[in-house]
């Protein structure tokens, strides 16, 4: 916290995206010839970006931040933090001090507990293999693989009608592979759902196991090669093989498995954007297709008085094969992050969760308010955005100023969070919440009801920028709008994807009193 007060006061609350945005684009100097091809098999083509992306989610998010943090809370601070010696220059480039020999001491303990891990999953890999043949059937094929969904983006029934989950959304895409008769998952505790004639079940892993006898062997052979060559290379500072053994050996166990059990896609939500998994090399090498898809449009940073800001930390680091987005002008973002002639498709509205909880009654004339919840200020601190916006004071405003424009045209506020985060929320905004609930023109809709259901009880939408919810009310046919209450972004801001921003209560009653 006091590192942060000392940043803003200093006028350099850009000084950690700055360093998070240079680690994500500055080359490791890794070439094609440093890396092994018994450890990364199809991926040493693309070792130094596999490598990169593995450091920008496992050490280069909010824990390199609070390191950064504290160390600038003195003029005297140093940064101690696990890290390859190239990041430790890159942070001495941008006037950080570090702690080179503590840093590197930590880094090799990091190194040596990523060498046991991958080989503890080399060890699980095989005894799944081994127990796996009894427990499960054949795999359904041709079968699409959704990774790291939760019950509430599985398919269910709502009076009678689909509800607004991804999977739903895929079996109504019309890009889809139509040779697909089983959609799988891994959501545990799932029944399986019959969806027309399509199949929605779970599977006990993301990969098939390797139930195969000669497989298997040739799966542990490989494991102690790749376990020798791993902790040797270690040992004479050729770390990226140790770090990315239990990835390789993921990829390993795919490249063993036959052709037909792996899924014809493999679907990746774009919460975990950065790292491309080292196995989906070796998938998209036997004729799987990897694909990334945005459920949400809420990505860029926004545009400043002098102009656009650089694209977000870890977002030019991304290699994806396929993109699936909303309209053209994500679209144009992914190709300014991942390159010109990257492969996209632009479908329109993704769905992502619904739980079937029925949104309830709302007079006629409700607008529907969606906000972004301000965080307690000791985790915001450790986000490393560089400019404050989504603070208690603008949330409050935000929903203070709507909810006296709609009582003076006798309008109700509707009001659905994103989620239920409980005391992780700011106290400020809470105690907020607890007033607005006194008020005779607002209602709290469960956070678990689906935007699209409210949507289309209400007379119109009111969003903070730049959530997805304003595009989904535009292509519900409501008037929809984003609301400023700061005065602070720019109109043009092309963040908002050609919905109008609305600033201050004057702006926000004339909008109003025109859909009225």
């Amino acid at each position: 916290m006091r590192g942060y007060s000392i940043l803003k006061e200093s006028g350099q609350m850009d000084k950690i995206p700055l360093v998070k945005q240079a680690i994500t684009e500055h080359c490791l100097e890794l070439n094609r010839k440093v890396f092994s091809s018994v450890v990364m098999g199809a991926g040493a083509e693309w070792g130094e970006i596999i490598v990169r992306q593995y450091l920008l989610i496992r050490i280069g998010g909010q824990d390199l931040n609070r390191a950064l943090l504290i160390a600038s809370a003195s003029t005297k601070g140093k940064v101690v933090f696990p890290m390859p010696g190239v990041w430790r220059e890159v942070l001495t480039q941008h006037g950080f001090s570090v702690a080179k020999y503590r840093s590197a001491f930590l880094w090799q303990i990091y190194l040596f507990a990523h060498i046991l891990h991958g080989m503890q999953q080399i060890v699980r890999i095989a005894f799944t293999g081994l127990s796996a043949e009894k427990k499960n059937g054949p795999v359904p094929n041709p079968y699409a693989f959704f990774v790291e969904l939760s019950s509430g983006n599985l398919p269910k029934k709502i009076h009678g009608s689909h509800s607004y989950d991804v999977v739903s959304w895929y079996l109504q895409w019309y890009g889809r592979n139509k040779e697909i008769v089983n959609i799988c998952h891994n959501v545990a505790d799932t029944l399986p759902v019959i969806i027309g004639n399509i199949s929605v079940h779970a599977l006990q892993g993301q990969l098939p196991a390797l139930t195969e006898y000669n497989a298997l062997v040739k799966f542990v052979v490989w494991g102690l090669k790749a376990s020798v060559i791993s902790s040797f290379d270690c040992f004479r500072g050729r770390w990226w093989h140790a770090l990315l053994l239990n990835q390789a050996a993921m990829a390993a166990q795919v490249r063993l498995l036959p052709d037909s059990s792996l899924a014809r896609e493999y679907l990746f939500h774009n919460s975990n954007w950065i790292y491309r998994p080292l196995w989906t090399y070796e998938a998209v090498r036997k004729g799987s297709d990897v694909l990334l898809y945005f459920y949400s449009t809420n990505c860029e940073s926004f545009k400043r008085s002098d102009g656009y800001p650089q694209v977000p930390f870890g977002w030019k680091a991304i290699n994806w094969p396929r993109y699936i987005v909303w309209d053209q002008y994500q679209a144009d973002f992914v190709r300014r992050a991942a390159g010109k002639e990257c492969n996209i498709s632009v479908v329109g509205e993704i769905w992502f969760s619904d739980t079937a909880m029925a949104v309830q009654k709302l007079p006629e004339g409700s607008v529907a308010v969606f906000d972004v919840q301000p965080v307690r200020s000791s985790f915001y601190v450790t986000l490393g955005a560089d400019i404050e916006y989504y603070t208690p004071a603008t949330a409050i405003q935000f929903l203070e100023d709507i909810q006296v424009v709609l009582h003076e045209n006798n309008c109700l506020l509707a009001l659905k969070r994103k989620r239920n985060i409980g005391k992780l929320a700011h106290a400020q905004y809470r105690s907020y919440i607890d007033k607005l609930g006194c008020m005779n023109n607002y209602v709290a809709v469960d956070p678990d009801v689906s935007a699209s259901l409210l949507v289309q009880e209400c007379k119109a939408v009111i969003s903070m920028p730049y959530t997805s919810t304003a595009l989904l009310g535009r292509n519900l046919g409501k008037p929809s709008i984003y609301y400023d209450p700061t005065g602070l972004l720019q109109k043009d801001d092309r963040a908002a994807h050609g919905i109008e921003i609305v600033q201050g209560r004057t702006e926000l009653a004339t909008w109003l009193k025109g859909i009225l």
